[in-house]
């Protein structure tokens, strides 16, 4: 049987004796110029009309459209004026074959309705007759050779490329909603439809040369796939770290950390399947893990620790916080990513791209901001700082009479607290062993201002920098911090330290780091911890250094080869070499006196000079032989602009004498000079304007030795002076301990 032949059969069931009507519209459908829309289309839709007119009200009206709605077609896709134009026909046809007006009329209505695909609403009315007609011409895609009727579609205009973007956005708006209107078009129809479609979907949107299409997104479920590894991640080291800064916490449990890394994990594969999927359910189950990561992320909140002067936050804060919100972000991004409706669009090298892209900017935000962020964070919560601070505060003279000027207000002091005391323009600065700093006023041993840190429980170490105005506090764990002198607030550095890096110099700051195989580095650090420079002078060298306002001198110690030590002048600002020089210097006892380094060299095993070398240019400015005949090796000590040398006499006087001698610093001519009966002592101090004090128990008593231009002199300190803690010069002022506090002398 011919096609047009079964064709026939099916109109006379329609009207009888109008087979002229049904051979012309046959040959339409067979027309030569037709590429798509034939004969075996138009079979495809009555078929399946036959396993749904029963739920039509006007069966005849449904298959007269059937057979009208593509009667007339123009090569492309052009759905409405074909709908239109035929509608007219059957208008203009139809009522010669005895249909009555009625019947023509709903048939117009349901072609042109064919062309408009009306959106599927359950509120809409019910309209039966259209629903049968459009599931059946869309039933289409369900039979088994649709992609030949896919084929002859992309082949129906000469315009091939605007073709297949049209159709691309059709098929892909097919997908995205529900294709069929009745309960029966759906149980027959809609899986084989969607698998067709899906196919056809792929090679149209290979044919469509456009590599960036559905970045957005491919960039989502990248988002998607990196946030919870790194929520993971940080869920895992989040584990090692107490929720509360206190040592004496017991809240380091990790299980919640690790179930949340486990939660985090699992949740990779779930916002993956469901973010590359569309409709109701992947929108159920994405938005069921924001909800989830809200809930948690406000729980965490609101159990974050108050912070006290013994308790705060500790590192599994910022670390869930992170975790929380990295699944938070991957949720709504698979979210996003379900709501953008559509199949997911081929990995194209542009897809690939963006997703990777997307990823990498999350790492990028994790590591470079949100790890700042969390850091700083646990600095600005863990701190308390408590009084009002005050001006620059000058250091009185302590005349060393015997009487006591002041003591601090009492609270628990370590033994080595006043030998580690720091003058600043605002006053001194003391260490507690609780993490605690307190400015004291010079004149009077008031607390200017206590600056404590909760996640700390050691004494940190203190150094005055930045022309006395800022503190530098080196926390063991923390690393370093730079205070205001004058307020005790954190200023805006902070940088961490290990033990492979030492403070060379504080002001102004220099830092070194010990590397592998003796290969240190040499970094000159600005006062927001910033390193402005890198001084790296090889393998086999270990460095000193010091500096003046303007230049750093490294002091370079060769550990292997024949190379001679040597030191180097660098910029302060730049870190360029100035100058290089082989010497015998001693490296670790060194003074800067305005733009001189004051050092001591070896120029033979038994003799030594102190020299005054040129800072900027390492030229050698003075000279002052050390007598050959001092045995104890000589000691430099800074005294305002004068440099203090302290040593014995001779090798038999060595527990019995000093000779303390004071030179220039400028010009390196001797001052005055002193050898008085003591023994030197390795915790005496220096006073600024050139004093040399000590303490010692002599039979119970604690007393005060001071060796000046005018000779020695020794002064019974009173009872409250604990003698064996040692003692601090600030200035001119000199502290001592008592049991509990600190004791300025008069």
């Amino acid at each position: 049987m011919s096609r047009v032949t079964g064709l026939r059969e099916r109109w006379n069931d329609l009207i009888p004796g109008a087979a002229e009507l049904a051979d012309d519209l046959a040959e339409r459908y067979r027309a030569g110029d037709r590429r798509a829309y034939r004969d075996q289309y138009l079979q495809r839709v009555l078929d399946a009309l036959g396993t749904l007119d029963q739920l039509s009200t006007d069966p005849t009206a449904v298959y007269l459209a059937a057979w009208f709605h593509k009667a007339v077609h123009t090569p492309g896709d052009h759905a409405v004026a074909d709908a239109e134009a035929s509608a007219e026909l059957a208008a203009q046809k139809l009522p010669t074959y005895g249909v009555t007006a009625a019947r023509t009329a709903e048939v117009a209505r349901l072609v042109r309705l064919t062309a408009a695909q009306p959106p599927i609403d359950a509120e809409s009315p019910a309209d039966p007759n259209a629903d049968v007609l459009l599931d059946a011409v869309n039933a289409t895609p369900a039979t088994a050779d649709y992609a030949v009727h896919a084929s002859e579609l992309r082949r129906d205009s000469d315009d091939r490329a605007t073709t297949v973007k049209q159709r691309h956005a059709l098929v892909g708006a097919l997908l995205e909603r529900p294709i069929y209107r009745t309960q029966l078009g759906r149980d027959h129809f809609d899986a084989p439809a969607r698998v067709n479609l899906t196919r056809e979907f792929a090679v149209l949107d290979g044919e469509i040369p456009a590599p960036w299409r559905g970045w957005q997104r491919a960039a989502l479920i990248g988002v998607v796939l990196i946030g919870p590894l790194l929520a993971a991640l940080a869920s895992f080291g989040a584990s090692d770290t107490p929720w509360e800064a206190s040592a004496r916490s017991d809240s380091a449990s990790p299980w919640l950390s690790v179930v949340l890394c486990v939660v985090a994990l699992g949740t990779v594969p779930l916002l993956y399947r469901f973010a590359r999927r569309n409709g109701r359910p992947a929108k159920v189950v994405t938005g069921a893990v924001v909800a989830t990561a809200v809930v948690a992320l406000v729980i965490a909140v609101l159990r974050i620790p108050a912070t006290t002067s013994s308790n705060g936050p500790g590192g599994r804060v910022p670390l869930v916080i992170v975790a929380l919100t990295l699944l938070l972000l991957s949720g709504i991004a698979a979210f996003v990513s379900a709501s953008l409706g559509g199949p997911v669009p081929a990995a194209g090298r542009g897809q690939v791209l963006a997703g990777v892209a997307a990823a990498v900017v999350i790492v990028v935000l994790t590591v470079f901001v949100a790890a700042p962020v969390g850091q700083s964070y646990l600095l600005q919560a863990n701190e308390r700082v408590t009084g009002s601070g005050g001006s620059d505060a000058a250091t009185p003279r302590s005349e060393l009479d015997g009487r006591i000027a002041w003591v601090s207000p009492s609270t628990s002091l370590r033994a080595e607290a006043v030998s580690a005391a720091v003058t600043t323009r605002y006053g001194i600065a003391i260490s507690r062993q609780t993490g605690t700093i307190e400015m004291l006023d010079p004149a009077t041993g008031d607390v200017r201002w206590k600056h404590t840190r909760s996640d700390v429980d050691v004494r940190p170490k203190l150094a005055a920098t930045g022309d006395g105005r800022l503190l530098l506090v080196n926390f063991d764990r923390l690393g370093y911090l730079l205070l205001d002198a004058s307020t005790g607030h954190r200023a805006t550095g902070h940088w961490p330290r290990d033990e492979d890096n030492t403070l060379e110099n504080a002001d102004p700051l220099l830092t070194g780091e010990q590397v592998s195989k003796g290969s240190d580095k040499l970094r000159g650090v600005d006062e927001k911890g910033g390193t402005r420079w890198t001084f790296e002078p090889g393998r086999c060298t270990s460095i000193g250094a010091t500096a003046t306002a303007d230049t750093a001198v490294a002091f370079l110690n060769r550990s292997c080869g024949k190379e001679p030590d040597e030191s180097v002048g660098l910029d302060l600002k730049s870190g360029k070499e100035l100058w290089k020089r082989s010497n015998n210097w001693r490296s670790d006892d060194q003074l800067t006196i305005g733009g001189l380094i004051v050092v001591v060299e070896s120029t033979s095993k038994t003799q030594a000079t102190v020299i005054g070398v040129e800072a900027r240019t390492g030229e050698v400015k003075w000279r002052w032989d050390v007598p050959e005949a001092w045995a104890c090796g000589t000691r430099l000590e800074k005294a305002g602009r004068q440099v203090m040398l302290l040593n014995c006499p001779s090798k038999a006087a060595e527990r019995t004498a000093v000779v303390a001698t004071v030179l220039d610093g400028e010009t390196g001519r001797t001052a005055w000079q002193r050898t008085v009966p003591a023994q030197l002592g390795m915790h005496s101090k220096v006073t600024t304007d050139g004093r040399v004090v000590s303490l010692d128990d002599v039979k119970s008593n604690c007393v005060l030795t001071v060796i000046g231009e005018s000779g020695q002199r020794q002064v019974t300190l009173p009872e409250e002076v604990v003698c064996g803690r040692g003692l601090q010069t600030v200035g001119n002022q000199v502290l001592v301990s008592g049991r509990d506090t600190i004791i300025a002398l008069r």
